[in-house]
């Protein structure tokens, strides 16, 4: 679903010349959740907003869907944002005079969907996450686990293939987490791809891979041991 072919990006010129990402190449498959770790700078939100063609490589292509970003328009971009990918971030970014309905069902209604089936399908997204009882309220009168939980149901609206996180559980405290990301690995089992930046190693254990990024270039990449909910899988030992 996502592909980074040999992606460099550089900023500025000269003595002011910053890489951020040094030939990187990275594969996510659907129904695969990728943590990306590493220190500050190390090139992970530039990695993120790449994938999500919200800047260009400086070389490299991006390809996601099938789909190459090379060459594509600004407006063609911008559709296959709101058709194909889902953002969720740090902040959640939700608009605070709509409900948390109204919140989830404004990216279909913007790429022409009729209310009444942006409503349903909002409703829908709701349901999945438990808040189809907050549907009507607004972002300030819900706690910041159920915020996210709306801002990941309005990523996911319309069957997107590929969700991006920065950061997601950077405003939560530690169980409204650990929610977050079974949310998010349990959405990418559904047939999603996801992307998910985490400075938590104990969160990115949720991931079905981890990559680490140093100076922008990938340095390593593993399956992180079994998580937490293998656990309750495994089911009690004799």
């Amino acid at each position: 679903m996502l592909e980074l072919r040999h992606v460099s990006k550089v900023y500025g010129e000269g003595l002011t010349e910053v890489h951020a990402l040094l030939e990187v190449n990275l594969a996510v498959a659907r129904g695969e959740l990728v943590a990306i770790m590493g220190p500050s700078g190390s090139g992970k939100s530039s990695l993120l907003t790449i994938a999500g063609s919200l800047e260009d490589p400086t070389s490299g292509d991006v390809v996601v869907g099938g789909a190459s970003l090379q060459g594509m328009s600004r407006r063609e971009k911008s559709r296959l944002r709101r058709r194909s990918i889902g953002f969720v971030f740090q902040d959640f970014n939700l608009l605070s005079g709509l409900t948390a309905a109204e919140n989830v069902a404004m990216p279909l209604e913007l790429d022409g969907t009729s209310a009444r089936a942006a409503r349903a399908a909002a409703m829908t997204a709701l349901e999945y996450l438990g808040l189809a009882d907050r549907a009507e309220h607004h972002p300030d009168d819900l706690s910041g686990g159920e915020r996210q939980r709306v801002a990941i149901a309005r990523a996911i609206v319309g069957e997107r293939g590929l969700l991006l996180a920065d950061e997601p559980t950077g405003a939560l405290d530690s169980i409204n987490s650990e929610a977050v990301m079974r949310l998010l690995r349990d959405i990418t089992r559904r047939g999603a791809a996801g992307v998910v930046v985490t400075h938590d190693a104990q969160l990115a254990s949720w991931a079905d891979r981890v990559v680490f990024l140093r100076d922008g270039r990938v340095v390593d990449q593993t399956v992180p041991p079994a998580g937490p909910e293998s656990l309750l899988a495994s089911g009690p030992q004799s």
